[in-house]
């Protein structure tokens, strides 16, 4: 077509590519600003810049490569079949087998050995082993997975991780002996190929025990064909996780309590998956499979003397959000969040539209009639001329005591929001933004998270001190400032991207995000200061409600709120998302839907602007 983009004209080569490769007609390849995926046979790939820079294009072809791969080369019921039970031997596990299938399309074609060379270099040099400096800080995954690559391929690891691999390759290779050779000799039979590997995690000890049962031949499964298509889909969520799954399993060697996570939606590439459910590298973003469990629990009731605190706040950050992320990245993460706006911008829009008149009548100039005395109002001027004397024929301008506005949208970038509710949060965001700019009307967008995965650096800081009871709050809180209130909001525009990227929405602390939106606001000078908050569940931390009270985060956020409500000039309301935070929150309301967000921001601000304060 004449007016295809070049970005389109890439996304059809790809889906051209991969439908090849895979051998499957109904392959296709889209765009993901979140973690590459690949769930039934749909293909997710990180969408490159507009100008499209050949890394960024070599990588986008590295991930669709290897999703055809996997597609046609990967059984993931048989993968699944002889899953080992140990953390760290799944990960071992699913390197190995994505080592395979990669290396046939490398083996096989040279574009493919070129697009996934880069797409590995990615991938390691976000992998802790690339930053190893001992032995210990080796995820051994990582390593047995580019070991198992040098073999099937000859392409030699990474630059930037071959320091890191060199420092087990010895012990590895004394350990695994010619385990390395038999599986070069079986790459082309998963089935033999997997038995050898769980052999080679034996004889590393990553693997305690031999299966209990043969392997299954195929068409043995328990489950019927009845819903086939679903259930592939659901084999390919729970085992399509692929690059970096090592740093998560490694993070947790060390330490030994792994507590369970929930699966996300899709299988992601990096940094996480949904069969391993470990902690993940403090310092990386790359934690994108680790999903918070988000329970509606009911209120568990407290300690009379229960005292809110956090074990340390030296890792806590208040960080604006261009400083997570480089220039080029946040450009391409708006202009994703861009292509998602396209589609509802008209539905929004029409709503911010009604707000913005409601608004702009009340700053408007309003007149008071039928007046002794004052300017002739021009509906009785037939009156006057008739019969001059006639009383009440006059009208006078009333002053509007219009307040000062200033609101602050505080937006919940736990990682169960990814996906949907993160976007319509960003795109409601975005238009709210622009419309209450256009009415003198100040507004803050800010955000709140953690920077690590069940704990961090305070969790680590905890354990160094010998584990004291009742820490309290026990992970590094991250705080983002995406808009500031006298920010115009055409610098802050592209930050709001920023929320497009998966590996930034990690665990939920709302009691302290609650009380630093607030504290902003109460620096403010408007006269009229609103706090909307939008979450979609309780607050989940699981470090710090692994070692306190069950309700110890949940408490602290009904201590906040209370406060607020009953003692703050601050008017304080919420959106819930799928989430009934009508238990928390006087002012409040659920919605089921994310498609509703947008119009139920514009909703809940009209009656507060329409109202006379709390």
């Amino acid at each position: 077509m004449a007016d295809e983009s070049p970005l389109d004209a890439l996304r059809q080569a790809l889906t051209s590519t991969a439908r090849a490769i895979a051998h499957e007609a109904e392959a296709e390849v889209g765009w993901t600003a979140d973690a590459p995926s690949l769930k039934g046979k749909a293909i997710r790939v990180p969408m490159p810049g507009r100008k499209l820079p050949p890394d960024q294009v070599r990588l986008a072809r590295g991930f669709a490569d290897s999703f055809a791969l996997r597609l046609r080369h990967h059984d993931p019921r048989l993968h699944k079949s002889a899953m080992p039970s140990e953390p760290l031997g799944q990960a071992s596990y699913e390197a190995i087998e994505q080592a395979r299938y990669e290396a046939l399309g490398e083996n096989a074609y040279s574009g493919v050995r070129e697009n996934i060379a880069a797409k590995v270099a990615t991938a390691t040099a976000a992998d802790p082993i690339s930053r190893a400096s001992d032995a210990s800080e080796v995820p051994i995954s990582t390593a047995l997975g580019l070991l198992v690559r040098e073999k099937l391929t000859g392409e030699p690891a990474p630059e930037q991780a071959r320091a890191g691999l060199d420092l087990l390759r010895a012990r590895l290779e004394s350990q695994i002996g010619d385990d390395l050779d038999k599986l070069a000799a079986r790459i082309d039979d998963q089935q033999a190929f997997q038995a050898l590997s769980l052999d080679m995690l034996r004889h590393l000890d990553l693997v305690k025990a031999d299966p209990d049962d043969a392997l299954p031949e195929s068409g043995d499964d328990e489950e019927e064909d009845t819903g086939d298509e679903n259930t592939g889909e659901e084999e390919e969520e729970s085992d399509s996780s692929d690059e970096n799954r090592s740093s998560d399993a490694a993070g947790e060697a060390g330490e030994g309590e792994s507590e369970d996570a929930t699966d996300g939606d899709e299988s992601t590439t990096e940094g996480g998956s949904d069969t391993e459910m470990t902690d993940g590298d403090a310092g990386d973003d790359g934690e994108e499979g680790m999903m918070p469990v988000r329970p509606n629990r009911r209120w568990t009731d407290l300690p009379i003397d229960f005292e809110y605190k956090a074990y340390t706040k030296l890792y806590d950050e208040v960080i604006e959000a261009r400083e997570l992320c480089d220039a080029e990245e946040l450009d391409r993460l708006r202009a994703y969040l861009d292509s998602q706006l396209a589609g509802l911008q008209s539905v929004v829009t029409r709503l911010a539209n009604r707000l913005q008149r409601k608004l702009m009548a009340q700053q408007n100039r309003s007149w008071e009639f039928d007046q002794e005395d004052g300017v002739i109002d021009a509906a009785r001027l037939a009156r006057v001329v008739v019969s001059p004397g006639t009383a009440l024929s006059y009208k006078i301008e009333k002053e509007v005591d219009f307040k000062d506005t200033v609101v602050t949208l505080l937006i919940d970038n736990s990682g169960s929001m990814r996906g949907r509710p993160i976007s319509m949060a960003a795109i409601s965001a975005d238009i709210l933004a622009r419309t209450l700019e256009r009415c003198a009307v100040k507004v803050e967008v800010l955000g709140f998270t953690t920077r690590a995965w069940k704990g961090g650096q305070s969790r680590e800081k905890w354990l160094a001190d010998g584990r004291p009871a009742n820490p309290g709050r026990l992970n590094d809180l991250r705080h983002i400032v995406y808009k500031k209130a006298d920010e115009p909001m055409r610098r802050a525009r592209k930050n709001l991207g920023l929320m497009m990227r998966e590996g930034l929405l990690k665990e939920n602390i709302d009691g302290e995000a609650l009380l630093w939106a607030h504290d902003r606001l109460l620096a403010r000078r408007e006269d009229r200061r609103i706090l909307m908050v939008i979450s979609d569940g309780a607050p989940v931390d699981d470090s710090t409600l692994s070692v306190n009270n069950a309700g110890y985060l949940e408490g602290h956020l009904r201590q906040v709120i209370d406060w607020i409500e009953k003692k703050s000039p601050v008017q304080l309301v919420a959106i819930g998302i799928g989430h009934d935070v009508t238990r928390y929150y006087k002012r409040a309301v659920t919605i089921m839907d994310v498609e509703q967000l947008g119009g139920t921001i514009i909703e809940q601000l009209a009656g507060l602007f329409e109202g006379e304060g709390k």
